[in-house]
């Protein structure tokens, strides 16, 4: 099995303008992302529709390729990318432009998903820990996910699942373990030309998560499981927890 990751990455994002090229510890957070993943992959490129980032990746030396500004999704993105530089690869990972603290493992338990050959799609979960505020749980921009017994997704959702009947909330954590979603992806490459071409379904629309199209539609989702914590940048307030975070991985 030959793995490629795509990376992509926009400037116009609403909450955070030009965050692939916000500075993080010295480099850009795209350069991060990108010398993360890099050797883990047979291949890794960067997919942006703004000329900023594409000078920025060259600059220190990263793949890019650029790809039209008109795409709703990262998915959307990624297939375009793939198509221009995907030949001969089996598998395309999609991984967040503003995950800079992913790690080597995470994307080796994603990989791993493809050893069954009934996988069409992977991605990642986090077990909550039974410590964790029920706020944690209950925070809607962080879903969660049920599985089967071979580890397949059942759904996702922005509420908490399941509902744990027995008990009172606020002591859910202590009596289920509960599975947050890891916004890491991998397709077969056959099914992501697929997903690409598929209508918005109900449930997406909903939820606004667009992994429940492709349940809705079908596919097997793989989920492999990590314990890594990461941090997310969706605004510059996060900027400024990474670059806390940062320090302290260096001063360990």
């Amino acid at each position: 099995m030959k793995y490629i990751g795509i990376i992509p990455a926009r400037y116009a994002s609403t909450r955070f303008p030009g965050k692939p090229l916000a500075i993080l510890g010295g480099k850009t957070v795209i350069q991060r992302v990108y010398e993360q993943v890099r050797d883990c992959l047979d291949e890794a490129y960067v997919a942006t529709d703004d000329e900023r980032i594409e000078l920025a990746v060259k600059a220190f030396g990263g793949k890019v390729v650029m790809t039209s500004d008109q795409h709703k999704s990262g998915t959307d993105r990624c297939y375009e990318a793939f198509t221009k530089v995907g030949a001969g690869f089996d598998v395309v990972v999609n991984i967040q432009g503003d995950e800079p603290f992913i790690q080597p493992s995470q994307l080796e338990s994603i990989k791993a998903c493809f050893d069954d050959a009934s996988t069409h799609i992977a991605t990642l979960v986090k077990p909550f820990s039974s410590d964790d505020e029920f706020q944690v749980l209950e925070n809607v921009n962080s879903p969660k996910v049920v599985v089967n017994k071979n580890w397949n997704a059942l759904y996702f959702s922005r509420s908490i699942i399941p509902f744990t009947r027995n008990h009172d909330k606020t002591d859910w954590l202590k009596h289920h373990t509960y599975y947050k979603h890891i916004g890491l992806y991998a397709y077969r490459a056959d099914v992501l030309k697929e997903i690409t071409s598929l209508p918005q379904s109900s449930l997406e629309l909903a939820e606004s998560l667009e992994q429940l199209r492709w349940l809705e539609n079908g596919y097997t989702i793989k989920v492999g499981i990590t314990d890594v914590e990461t941090i997310g940048i969706d605004t510059p307030e996060d900027l400024m927890k990474a670059e806390l975070f940062l320090k302290k991985q260096n001063a360990e």
